[in-house]
């Protein structure tokens, strides 16, 4: 299995000028190549290939005046520009085939200045060493190891963000160990106001990083929206909004990571929900909420952890009735508002927690049922019975015993 391994590079003032020269040439040499495929493609032609586009945008674009510059960097990062625009248009192609599962892929799009900027190098463009490593017409260049990287990598991507961070990324293939089989088996609820809630009744608090900072960030948002474009205030005022986004971003990846590992190295079946997280967005009342939890992160690192460790992922569909079904006798109490935390069945008397109830359920379907692997397996939806139609919460229980003894006193 391949992976990547992302760590810190610190270049130094010298070598930041080198970086942006390299940044510069690979987008240029991929919008000249992007640009002529588009206009190829109008006229009614075919794509050319890699090896012609190298040659025509890389080795022939050095000759002339406007690009001779081309020639100041290394060569190996320039053609895997042309790969990379290669893999885009192949990506886009079968996903327009229907060949390509998942969402559709969009065509390739232009690379702009201000966004992130990357570059790749391959095999005899770098060379790894105990402190530093080591790039083709760059020099050393200082990482911060945080941990040791299990082989050699086949290639590095160096990455500039919006914050001005550099990272390292490298691809390396690694052969994981599967856990031994514990038999341990637990069902995961995911909400809003605790993210995950277990069928043994743990319950893990969100972070919620975005709502914490979100005074702060409003706050720049202002200052930056009143600087004059251009200016070096903007910029300063830009750097600052982008470092905070950084660190809401990391936050929450952090809290994803080490739970997913968590719930992986401790049970060998996870039963999860598939949520339908980008038609509840939509929602423009929890829609920001919705989207600072990360529920579709968290499924996708449980799902290449559970890969790499040999556990068992079972997604449920996503209209199974787990809110609304008691775990204990099955029966369908109706559906309940979202403020209604705590209900008691009507037919076996059991009060239930409403995440505990909802993960009890999801586990038990997901034992007793072959879901599909994606979660789509079920398209009904679930029907009520005229039986259970009424939502059994704490509220229309004391009503329902005071017409119960009104009407004992009545006929008696």
């Amino acid at each position: 299995m391949k992976l990547r391994y992302r760590y810190r590079i610190y270049p130094t003032d010298s070598q930041k000028i080198a970086l942006a020269k390299l940044f510069g040439c690979v987008r240029v040499v991929w919008n000249d190549a992007l640009a002529f495929c588009k206009e190829a493609y109008s006229r009614g032609e075919k794509y050319l290939g890699e090896s012609e586009l190298q040659k025509r945008f890389i080795t022939l674009a050095k000759q002339t005046e406007n690009r001779q510059w081309l020639s100041e960097v290394s060569n190996i990062p320039l053609q895997q520009s042309i790969r990379d625009l290669g893999q885009a248009y192949k990506n886009f192609f079968t996903s327009c085939t229907g060949k390509r599962q998942g969402k559709k892929v969009k065509p390739p799009q232009f690379k702009k200045r201000k966004s992130t900027q990357s570059a790749r190098f391959r095999s005899g463009g770098f060379k790894i060493n105990q402190h530093n490593v080591y790039l083709a017409k760059l020099g050393l260049i200082k990482v911060e190891w945080s941990r040791p990287l299990p082989s050699e990598p086949s290639s590095v991507t160096i990455i500039k963000d919006a914050a001005n961070r550099y990272f390292l990324s490298c691809v390396v293939e690694i052969n994981y160990e599967k856990l031994p089989d514990n038999g341990q088996a637990i069902g995961i609820d995911l909400g809003m106001i605790d993210f995950a809630t277990f069928n043994d009744g743990e319950k893990v608090k969100a972070p919620k990083p975005l709502g914490k900072k979100l005074k702060r960030l409003r706050k720049l948002q202002r200052h930056l929206s009143r600087k004059l474009k251009g200016s070096k205030r903007r910029e300063i005022a830009r750097k600052k909004l982008a470092r905070l986004h950084a660190k809401i971003c990391d936050t929450r990846t952090d809290f994803l990571h080490k739970l997913s590992t968590k719930v992986i190295r401790e049970n060998q079946t996870i039963a999860l929900e598939d949520l339908n997280v980008s038609g509840m967005v939509k929602n423009r009342k929890l829609a920001r909420a919705i989207s600072d939890l990360g529920w579709r992160s968290f499924r996708t690192m449980l799902e290449a952890k559970a890969q790499m460790y040999g556990r068992d992922l079972r997604i449920i569909s996503r209209w199974e009735a787990t809110s609304q079904t008691c775990c204990c006798c099955g029966e369908k109490g109706g559906k309940k508002e979202l403020d209604v935390r705590e209900w008691t069945c009507l037919f076996c008397g059991t009060t239930h927690d409403r995440d505990i109830n909802a993960a009890t359920n999801i586990l038990k379907v997901a034992g007793g049922h072959s879901e599909t692997k994606n979660g789509r397996g079920g398209r009904r939806k679930t029907t009520v019975s005229a039986a259970s139609c009424e939502t059994s919460t704490h509220r229309e229980n004391k009503q329902l015993s005071l017409w119960m003894s009104h009407k004992s006193l009545f006929f008696t």
